[in-house]
């Protein structure tokens, strides 16, 4: 009859841990993915410069955030020109490098992306963000998220 009654009390947690998973927040970048080795070389390219292809804003990736953090990034056009979403390619560069791509589509959209609740591995994580746009000019940028725990 006890066991019986301890695993009564305990089938609530069980419940409730199986159901806060569902909700959890999106995981970005894996414990796994984070622990994969940096590409050689690897710097953060600044590519401004006068052109007319998409510009890409991340916003917040100036100080170090903690996870979960609101992941938002802008996308700007000129000339008329729309983003090609199917364009869109997100990647966290590492040997060998991980397409976020899938993570990201169900927060996609023309303005650009905003994931309200993305979970990341403490520490620093280069992300490119590649997009093109109706006239097939091409915006590229690479941000370092900074995650503190």
């Amino acid at each position: 009859m006890r066991s019986w009654l301890a695993g009564f009390a305990i089938a609530p947690f069980v419940f409730w841990s199986a159901i806060s998973s569902v909700y959890a927040a999106n995981v970005l970048i894996t414990e796994e993915e984070a622990k994969l080795p940096p590409p050689k070389g690897a710097i953060v390219a600044d590519r401004r410069g006068i052109t007319r292809g998409p510009k890409i804003k991340v916003l917040d990736e100036s100080e170090p955030v903690h996870s979960p953090m609101h992941f938002q990034v802008m996308f700007e056009s000129f000339g008329g020109a729309k983003i090609d979403l199917d364009s869109v390619k997100v990647t966290y560069l590492r040997n060998p490098n991980v397409d976020l791509t899938p993570r990201i589509k169900p927060f996609l959209q023309s303005a650009g992306i905003d994931i309200p609740d993305v979970e990341l591995p403490v520490g620093e994580h280069m992300v490119r963000i590649d997009v093109k746009d109706s006239d097939g000019r091409i915006g590229s940028t690479s941000v370092v998220l900074k995650v503190a725990p």
